[in-house]
């Protein structure tokens, strides 16, 4: 299957790139037929700069960031974005001037929890929610809900793929949208056309990568 990644750069943003992989994916939320490889942008230390780079100039100069909440891996992209924000001149109410950067914690039940020494970063503070990719929405619709009760108020949402442009009523700044792969299909599982095509199932994915179905 890797033998038939594409490398895929964004257009505004030459430097930054994530490689699709075609197949039939499941995935928490949905069935995809495009595994969207974002491995080396979270983890190798140049790209996520530069993907940093990029978020952060989607970010209207009168944003309030106190916390960076990040999903699916991104807390090295959430650290450089934190560190872009600040150069940027990003307002900050927390009282050392500085952003947070938080990763949530999600129990058995599939439940995102804030732990009480974490809840001083949460209660009250204007969030960044920052993740990988949203398909269906359902992740941060989730995401939103869980961090409200725990008092979030929130200035945004930025990913580096999404198939939406809102959620809640908050759009998504995203690096790469289903523009950019323009056969990039999203279906639920009840729903999904490769299913009653009679495809078979290739890997099972989620932000982290997939696993082959053998």
């Amino acid at each position: 299957m890797q033998s038939k990644a594409e490398k895929i750069r964004s257009k505004d943003h030459p430097d930054v790139a994530l490689k699709v992989i075609p197949g039939h994916f499941v995935t928490p939320n949905s069935h995809v037929n495009y595994f969207l490889d974002m491995t080396t942008l979270k983890c190798r230390l140049s790209e996520a700069s530069a993907a940093a780079k990029a978020l952060s100039g989607q970010i209207s100069a009168t944003t309030v960031v106190d916390t960076i909440v990040c999903l699916d891996g991104c807390e090295t992209i959430g650290a450089f974005l934190a560190e872009d924000l600040t150069r940027a001149g990003i307002y900050s109410m927390n009282s050392h001037n500085t952003i947070y950067i938080v990763t949530p914690e999600y129990v058995n039940s599939g439940h995102l929890v804030v732990r009480e020494n974490m809840v001083p970063m949460i209660r009250d503070k204007n969030i960044l929610l920052l993740l990988a990719s949203a398909t269906t929405g359902q992740t941060i619709v989730k995401a939103v809900q869980a961090l409200k009760y725990y008092g979030a108020k929130f200035s945004g949402i930025s990913a580096i793929f999404s198939a939406a442009n809102s959620v809640l009523g908050m759009p998504i700044h995203s690096l790469f949208t289903t523009a950019d792969i323009p056969e990039y299909k999203t279906y639920s599982p009840e729903g999904c056309s490769m299913c009653r095509d009679g495809k078979r199932i290739d890997a099972f994915a989620n932000a982290y990568g997939y696993s082959i179905v053998d």
